[in-house]
């Protein structure tokens, strides 16, 4: 059975929002190197702390669009 329209929409939607995690990681990663090579380091390392819980992020919502693909989540009409 193919999905709805609207769970196709929140399939996709949480797909990007995973690849915006993703591809925001590696811009924050190469954010976190010039701090350091500026002498920031303690900012690069808060950085790189906040950088560390992105990959779970992104499982997460990578998780949640197969669920939606494998219609164990859907999105219910509006009333």
């Amino acid at each position: 059975m193919s999905l709805t329209k609207p769970n196709q929409q929140l399939r996709r939607d949480l797909k990007e929002a995973a690849s915006l995690i993703k591809w925001s990681g590696v811009d924050l990663m190469k954010m976190a190197i010039r701090l350091s090579d500026a002498g920031f380091d303690s900012d690069a390392r808060e950085l790189l702390t906040i950088i560390g819980s992105f990959p779970d992020a992104e499982d997460k919502l990578a998780g949640y669009a197969d669920e939606v693909r494998d219609q164990r989540i859907t999105r219910a009409k509006s009333t």
